[in-house]
């Protein structure tokens, strides 16, 4: 299943304006590939930051959000920012879910 994980920080913990949250940050996306296993994420299909809107958005191929839960706390996610998993899908499968109704 594709999960969007979006992950929402204040100015103050910005990574571009806080040298822990910027420590942390520098390191994340390793963290994440180092852990996908434990965490049954399949893998990660993107990895966008809006630095404007003080957000990140992880796209993760996983078994279930309570495991990319896990994963956030354990990597440092959940530490500085608020975090939202929502069940995502490919345009193309919707698409081809509407012709089949």
């Amino acid at each position: 299943m594709l999960f969007g994980v979006f992950a929402i920080h204040s100015p103050e913990s910005c990574p571009m304006n806080n040298k822990e949250s910027r420590e942390m940050f520098m390191q994340i996306q390793d963290k994440i590939e180092a852990n996908l296993e434990s965490f049954k994420v399949s893998k990660i299909l993107g990895f966008y930051m809006s630095v404007l809107e003080h957000e990140w958005i992880i796209i993760l191929d996983a078994d279930n959000s309570h495991d990319i839960e896990k994963l956030c706390i354990e990597v440092g996610i959940s530490s500085v920012s608020t975090v939202k998993i929502v069940p995502i899908n490919m345009y193309s499968d919707a698409i081809e879910k509407m012709k089949s109704l």
